[in-house]
């Protein structure tokens, strides 16, 4: 048939009328093309243990899925409640020296301490910051900053918690491969769990918040109770991170509240994309690697994620992820007329 027959199409606009979702009757080539870059994402983590040999590099995959709980934590905050937090430190740092107390002082297996210093972490981090829920903006961010500095002099001070030598003599992961894939596997649970979470009736009413709480306020909902809800999911990301990570190093120290943790989430969530969850956790696949890789420039790699950070805030300010998500559905193919 000759192309004056034909015109191009684009291919997502068909799927485009009916749905902008994956849960409606549809051909096996449109439920394709909705899935694709979802099982692309999924098989690719999947397959880094299997393809990265070193073992240098496997334990920094775990790593990587630790920053992108972090950045799929400031993420949610940030553009779905509107909540700037810096306190990623502080979740990792509570997560793991609760870890670390539940397993060298009671004796508890690995597999007890981690869920429970999660949920009880998230408990006592919202706890905490439920004093600061009515501030917004840089007023939240700098509270949030404050936490882990505290908690750092505080240690010091009083010599709590191993002092400055920490905690050491922590459980491992029973083996490599189940370190690995238990932190894909917890990364992309969260990862999808937020994403189906925000399309719900309890993500509308966290997108309210954000857009008009005092309308929220008006409909006679607490607006500090969604908050606080906001804060545990997102705080629980943190620790569980920071109980992984003490498993993981057999160790706990105060360099579990270093600003790293709150810096480069926000930096992976730029690269990545905001307000998409997923482009955080691309950004944390690009970001953590490469921060390995500039390790032996020592403090002159600060000036290299500057550069990669005005190149993205200058060119591709959208991030990776929207930048990705337009071009993939500018494709075309040729229909009949």
């Amino acid at each position: 048939m000759s192309k004056k027959q034909q015109r191009k199409e684009r291919i997502d606009r068909g799927i485009k009328v009916r749905t902008d979702g994956i849960y409606a009757l549809m051909s096996l080539r449109e439920l394709s093309y909705l899935t694709l870059p979802r099982l692309v994402l999924i098989a690719g983590m999947l397959v880094l243990p299997v393809a990265v040999t070193s073992m240098y590099w496997q334990r920094v995959i775990s790593i990587t899925c630790i920053y992108a709980l972090l950045a799929l934590s400031f993420d949610f905050l940030a553009h779905f409640l509107g909540l700037v937090s810096l306190g990623g430190a502080f979740f990792i740092g509570v997560g793991g020296y609760l870890a670390a107390v539940f397993n060298t002082s009671f004796g508890w297996p690995i597999f007890l301490t981690i869920p429970l210093a999660t949920l009880m972490g998230a408990a006592f981090c919202t706890l905490v910051l439920l004093p600061c829920l009515p501030l917004r903006g840089v007023y939240f961010a700098i509270v949030t900053l404050m936490y882990p500095l505290f908690m750092t002099r505080l240690i010091e001070a009083l010599d709590i918690l191993g002092g400055t030598d920490g905690i050491m003599g922590l459980d491992s992961f029973p083996s490599a491969w189940i370190e690995r894939y238990f932190m894909i596997l917890m990364t992309l649970i969260f990862l999808f769990g937020m994403r189906r979470l925000v399309n719900t009736d309890l993500g509308l009413v966290f997108r309210a918040v954000k857009d008009n709480d005092q309308a929220v306020k008006a409909s006679g909902m607490s607006i500090t109770f969604y908050k606080a809800i906001a804060v545990f999911i997102a705080s629980a990301m943190g620790c569980l991170g920071g109980a992984c990570l003490v498993h993981i190093y057999m160790w706990s120290g105060m360099s579990l509240f270093a600003l790293d943790f709150s810096i480069i989430p926000i930096a992976a969530t730029v690269i990545g994309g905001g307000g998409t969850l997923v482009g955080p956790v691309i950004g944390s696949l690009i970001l953590v690697p490469a921060s390995e890789l500039l390790r032996e420039f020592g403090t002159l790699r600060i000036v290299f994620y500057a550069l990669i950070l005005v190149g993205f805030i200058i060119f591709r300010s959208e991030g990776i992820m929207v930048f990705g998500q337009r071009k993939y559905h500018q494709f075309q193919r040729w229909v009949k007329v």
